[in-house]
């Protein structure tokens, strides 16, 4: 029923936000993907996020590489900022477009092809020059545009719909983040809302390159009895660091919790994510205990999701170029071109 419109009429007792906005306001087009697809469920978690947070939409810029992830920007925020970009390039395009008007909000979805195979070096160089963004990989190990084969993220052991078994090594993307430099690492599985949704607030609100690898079964392709990124697989096998809540700047800080089973930490843009622990030993400041913690578990067959390492100093990439406070887009040609005497004043400088 892909060819119906969604109706744009509201019904007047849906509840707003502090900006005016209805939950409808932040939804897009009608799903084309097939149902029960894992990648819908990331889609509500971030109108949800973007509801709860009071963002306006016209302040989001969306942008996708190819894919069936790639799709789903179409099915939310569809008043923001949107650029579907070819396959695996989506991480320059949203660099170029920060560096113009850093002023918006930056929003990237990607998939485990998009992103773990032709986009591999363009995810690495993202993370690594802390551009300020949220990058979500909605991760299913498989192919789905193609009919099912696998991608670089599959589990090693785990078997395709036909019963192939794939011999290669995964390439785990959170491990990566964590080496090359990202400052907000997490991982959560598609169907566990009440965990993505606070996630997903979290990384809007850091101050640099915000990482979530968000498992996301494939009901078509990859969704069965061997598979390690099924349904009933991650249900089976998660191990959750932590229980999250975040809470804006200008909310009052609840004090319900005992002594020592909170962790507070201050963001970027001055709200705080407030973290209750299941392991008392995990550290999510720790960047190299994360990766051995990820490890640790990853060879027991479990998967680690919840919020992994944050960087609460954090800066971006305008911080690192020390570009001016005002979005380049809106210099003029006094500022761009300064005249004759500040470019021999700059080339003396270089001699």
């Amino acid at each position: 029923m892909t060819y119906i419109a969604k109706p744009s009429m509201h019904h007047p007792s849906l509840s707003t936000n502090k900006v005016g906005y209805t939950r409808r306001d932040y939804e897009g087009r009608i799903s084309t993907l097939c149902a029960g697809c894992g990648h819908d469920s990331i889609s509500a978690a971030i109108v949800q996020a973007c509801w709860e947070m009071d963002i306006e939409p016209h302040r989001v810029a969306k942008l996708s590489g190819i894919g069936c992830s790639s799709k789903t920007p179409d099915y939310f925020l569809g008043a923001s900022h949107g650029f579907n970009t070819v396959h695996g390039r989506m991480p320059s395009v949203l660099t170029g477009a920060n560096l113009a008007n850093r002023d918006l909000l930056y929003l990237g979805v990607s998939g485990d092809g998009d992103s773990a195979s032709i986009g591999l070096g363009q995810f690495a160089n993202a993370m690594r020059r802390s551009v300020r963004m949220t990058y979500i990989v909605e991760n299913n190990g498989v192919y789905g545009l193609t009919k099912g084969q696998f991608s670089a993220t599959a589990d090693r052991g785990s078997k395709s719909k036909k019963g192939i078994v794939n011999n290669d090594s995964p390439i785990d993307l959170v491990g990566l983040a964590l080496q090359l430099g990202a400052t907000y690492v997490a991982r959560s599985f598609s169907g566990d809302k009440e965990q993505l949704v606070p996630l997903i607030k979290g990384a809007i609100g850091h101050g640099g390159a915000a990482f979530i690898d968000v498992i996301s079964p494939c009901v078509t392709f990859n969704n069965h009895g061997g598979s390690t990124k099924s349904y009933d697989y991650v249900r089976q096998h998660n191990e959750a660091v932590s229980r999250i809540d975040f809470i804006p700047q200008h909310s009052e800080i609840t004090t319900a919790y005992a002594p020592g089973e909170l962790i507070e930490v201050r963001q970027h843009d001055g709200s705080y994510l407030r973290l209750r622990k299941l392991d008392t030993s995990y550290d999510p400041t720790n960047r190299y205990a994360a990766l051995s913690y990820i490890n640790e578990h990853q060879d027991r067959g479990e998967v680690v999701t919840g919020l992994l390492y944050l960087d609460p100093l954090a800066g971006d990439l305008h911080e690192a170029l020390n570009t001016c406070a005002e979005p380049l887009n809106s210099l003029g040609i006094a500022e761009l071109c300064p005249g004759v005497d500040a470019l021999a004043k700059i080339n003396a400088s270089l001699r």
